[in-house]
């Protein structure tokens, strides 16, 4: 089955199921069927072709499930902007690809206008919420003149369905790039280990459709169930969503969960409805980990995995306890995981190195970028993550940090996820990120920067003694930087290039990590 065989089958059996919601305008799987189909039938009046690039920039919005399902029935490959990104950073993403058209939210149209006159391959821009400005197109218009049929196309297991981009924290963004095949070979390896889902199900989309938020979107419209988009998140609203609308799966960030946590209205609202409250993207406290629990139930879920490989591992309800609260959880059935050293030897349990994938979810190759891809993979096919960690004696993955961002402080090699846990156990901190930076003796050393709960105060000696107390005295932090805020993506992960920032401005250590 293709996607756009999913999608005939579902306006089939759950016509007049709600498909989308979203601030109180619905859609049923008979309108997301037409209106996706409009959508194909206008790309194609316009010239595009099987595997030509279309991409898309706005944050979710009512449309944004439906120009993902258009996309699919012309068996055009999508390419998803970010709308945190500046126009110069998209504009190259959309250089990158080839991309012939774009579609964007009319409040986001200012951001990219500029640069669109120097992209010679861009041949149309779509404006959909609001007016189209001179030389842009009505997205509303133009599916108005298109064919409600679906259109025939015949699409391979091999054709590429989506383009996704890396967060370009250590660079320019890559475009990743996954097929057919593999996309949907991901959602029944997610299916796998999250709780069956049928057409009574609700999807609340808290984060960006166009990330790790899409990872549902074909599970819930393959069972006729109803995506709830949430235009941006707001910790309040999604409370309240999850009860009034009664959602039973989500996919979070922690600091999202944080959130949730602090907003008085968690204590007030009926969660009762969640089963699945997914998160993944970064690393969690275990305070927050315990507190969650406590507000939700046993109904939590993470989730290892990266653009470049999807779904990795799952921590299932049952095993969130003291002996696996700091993993990530097992390997996803027909995934394997393998840790190996810097020449990709395989390395015995306990022991920390790279971790190396083969995975349903995995990506096919980075666009039109074969040393890097070859970089990205050993000889057998299988995918290094830039993630270190290590597997125990059960096969339960344990991170360390990413590879680039490893602390080397008098030759000791420190680990900033692990100070950062012993940190953010402290009931005074709310938030915080470590970060290596320049010392005279030791080359550089671990500086914690840290925001703090609403009406708590720590010391900095208070907190440099919990991390003595967790990891010693030789891979202690060495310092604290108190900070109203931390730097974080779209997606809400701390930005941690950008809190390194300053510090090693003509230095020779290099700026790099997520």
């Amino acid at each position: 089955m293709d996607f756009s065989a999913l999608l005939s089958k579902s306006a089939s059996q759950f016509s007049g199921n709600v498909a989308v919601w979203c601030d109180g305008r619905e859609q049923t799987y008979t309108e997301l069927y037409e209106r996706g189909s409009r959508l194909a039938n206008a790309l194609t009046d316009i010239g595009l072709n099987k595997g030509d690039r279309v991409a898309l920039l706005s944050s979710n919005a009512f449309e944004t499930v439906e120009l993902i399902a258009g996309c699919a029935l012309g068996g055009f490959v999508r390419a998803g902007l970010y709308a945190h990104e500046t126009g110069e950073v998209n504009s190259y993403l959309l250089e990158l690809v080839d991309a012939r058209v774009l579609i964007v939210n009319a409040d986001l149209y200012d951001t990219i206008a500029p640069q669109l006159p120097g992209l010679e391959k861009l041949e149309r821009v779509l404006v959909f919420g609001g007016e189209a400005p001179e030389g842009a197109t009505s997205y509303e218009d133009a599916l108005a003149v298109a064919s409600p049929k679906a259109p025939v196309v015949e699409t391979r297991p091999d054709d590429i369905h989506v383009i996704r981009f890396s967060a370009g924290t250590t660079g320019r963004p890559k475009g990743i790039v996954h097929t057919i095949e593999r996309w949907l070979a991901n959602d029944d390896e997610y299916r796998w280990v999250t709780p069956q889902i049928d057409e009574r199900d609700a999807y609340l989309a808290a984060g960006q459709l166009t990330h790790a938020a899409s990872l549902w979107l074909w599970p819930v419209l393959q069972v006729g169930g109803r995506i709830i988009v949430m235009p941006s998140f707001e910790p309040g609203r999604a409370l309240e969503l999850i009860e009034q609308q009664r959602a039973t799966c989500t996919l979070v960030v922690p600091t999202m969960i944080s959130a949730l946590l602090a907003h008085p209205d968690i204590d007030t609202r009926d969660l009762s409805s969640m089963r699945c409250l997914n998160y993944a993207a970064s690393p969690i406290a275990e305070r927050t980990l315990e507190r969650a629990l406590d507000k939700f139930g046993p109904v939590l879920y993470q989730l290892y995995a990266q653009s470049e490989c999807i779904t990795v591992t799952m921590l299932q309800p049952h095993q969130h306890t003291d002996k696996y609260l700091r993993s990530v959880g097992r390997a996803t059935p027909n995934t394997e995981i393998t840790i190996v050293d810097a020449d990709g030897n395989t390395l015995q349990a306990g022991e920390v190195g790279e971790i190396a994938v083969s995975a349903p979810g995995q990506m096919n190759e980075l666009w039109k970028n074969p040393e890097a891809n070859a970089e990205r993979h050993l000889s057998d096919g299988r995918l290094l993550t830039r993630d270190m960690g290590y597997l125990d004696e059960d096969g339960f993955l344990f991170l360390a940090d990413r590879k680039e961002d490893m602390i080397i402080s008098g030759g000791y090699n420190i680990w900033p996820a692990e100070l950062e846990n012993a940190v953010a156990s402290h009931e005074a901190v709310r938030e915080v990120c470590v970060v290596g930076v320049p010392h005279e003796k030791w080359g550089e050393t671990p500086r914690a920067f840290v925001v703090l709960e609403p009406g708590v105060e720590v010391t900095e000696e208070e907190l440099i003694e919990v991390t003595r107390a967790a990891v010693g005295s030789v891979k202690k932090i060495t310092s604290v930087e108190f900070v109203d805020t931390l730097p974080k993506s779209g997606v809400g992960k701390i930005l941690r290039r950008e809190v390194k920032k300053g510090h090693w401005e003509g230095q020779d250590r290099a700026i790099g990590g997520a």
